[in-house]
């Protein structure tokens, strides 16, 4: 088994590509040992590792966030559990552990704006998570308010140091020229 590495735009995050699905539906994200211990075998390996401090899965990807660690210290060790782990035939997520999906649990939003936030969302999933995920993260919609859209930033995406610019002058600049009524993104 060949896994690739890819750098993220976040210097503390690196981005694993194991030439298998990940996961089918949604992404899970894991900041602590005690939330993937629960959910997903392979996380909860991961963050045995010292220096691990978050686990992000997408499709075909982990994402995995370290501390002050050095990566030519943590890569190897990621490596050799992520490879054991697929050789193991073990789940990547525990059969009773839920995936995050972009649906409508906690988002926020006036009924009258429903059109706005449909083009919204629709713009999120056609333009930006398909670029967002290249990258090792994932971004999805949380609410809409007076003008403000509100979106949850995961994996790579999360702590980022480019993460602002790319809210305020990618997404931003962007929803924007297709909807008139948006005037500010914010991450939650």
């Amino acid at each position: 088994m060949f896994i690739q590495t890819e750098a993220t735009p976040n210097p503390a995050t690196l981005k694993f590509l194991p030439g298998k699905v990940v996961l089918e539906d949604g992404t899970a994200d894991f900041r602590d040992a005690d939330a993937a211990a629960e959910s997903s075998p392979l996380a909860a390996k991961l963050f045995s590792i010292p220096g691990v401090t978050g686990v992000f899965y997408g499709y075909d990807f982990i994402t995995v966030t370290k501390d002050d660690a050095e990566w030519q210290h943590l890569k190897p060790a990621i490596l050799g559990t992520i490879m054991e782990h697929y050789m193991s035939g073990d789940p990547v997520m525990a059969s009773d552990a839920s995936t995050d999906e972009a649906g409508a649990d906690g988002e926020f939003f006036d009924a009258d704006d429903e059109p706005i936030v449909a083009t919204i969302k629709e713009l999120l999933e056609t333009r930006v998570r398909p670029a967002v995920a290249q990258d090792g993260g994932d971004i999805t919609f949380k609410g809409y308010r007076d003008g403000r859209v509100f979106l949850n930033m995961k994996g790579a995406c999360a702590g980022c140091p480019s993460s602002t610019a790319t809210l305020k002058h990618g997404i931003q600049n962007l929803l924007r020229h297709f909807i008139p009524e948006v005037q500010e993104v914010e991450a939650v």
